[in-house]
């Protein structure tokens, strides 16, 4: 998918930077930030990079020690507001309009400029200020820090744990579609039957069967163990 704003950029790069469950220190071997924004917005790793050098003479990213990119204060700022109003706007779609939760991730994408901040502030009032958007996001970012400590992708459990879905990966429309096509949403209750890692699959039983699914989709359903 071409023509990825910045505003894109930086959802992704803030879901990488706060990272859900146990932190894992990069390794030298790690794929580098820009292979992974490439992945998850299906562009070029070149595209990926020059994006980069854009954000950091905007002074919304910088290099760490590692020469990795991280998000300035400043950055984060814009970030998180950034991901606010996409998460309203979902919630504005679902609530008040009738889009489906699926429907909401690309329209909030479509429409994301189309607010400005003080719009957005009288959607949050007029929704009551909700906690999270349609696919289990807070919109408190502070809270969202916090609760990622609690969360793990459901590929990372033991066979047998039972868990409870709280959010689903928004970054590919069609894994997004796919969950609700399931009735993977938040709130589903399952169990992980088994793991087939020559297969790239897991085994989970939820809603009186037992489905079969690819590990790239487990890794986007974020729980919490019960």
């Amino acid at each position: 998918m071409a023509g990825h704003s910045v505003d894109d950029y930086l959802e992704t790069i803030y879901f990488l930077a706060f990272p859900i469950g146990e932190y894992k220190p990069e390794t030298n071997r790690a794929p580098t930030l820009a292979a992974r924004i490439a992945e998850m917005l299906g562009v070029s790793r070149v595209a990926a990079g020059e994006m980069l050098k854009r954000l950091e003479a905007d002074g919304l990213v910088e290099r760490g020690e590692q020469k990795q990119a991280i998000l300035t204060e400043s950055g984060r700022r814009e970030a998180e507001r950034v991901v606010r109003r996409h998460r309203l706007i979902e919630r504005l779609l679902t609530d008040f309009l009738g889009y489906t939760a699926a429907e909401a991730h690309d329209r909030a994408d479509e429409l994301g400029d189309s607010f400005t901040d003080e719009m957005i502030e009288r959607i949050a009032e007029r929704l009551h200020h909700p906690d999270r958007c349609p696919h289990g996001w807070p919109v408190d970012p502070e809270f969202e820090h916090e609760e990622n400590k609690h969360l793990r992708p459901l590929g990372e459990l033991e066979v047998g744990a039972p868990a409870e879905i709280v959010r689903l990966a928004e970054h590919d429309g069609e894994l997004l579609h796919f969950y609700y096509d399931r009735g993977l949403v938040p709130g589903c209750r399952l169990e992980l039957r088994g793991k087939q890692p020559a297969a790239g699959q897991i085994t989970v039983a939820f809603d009186g069967g037992e489905q079969a699914l690819a590990t790239k989709a487990a890794q986007g359903l974020f729980v919490r163990l019960l």
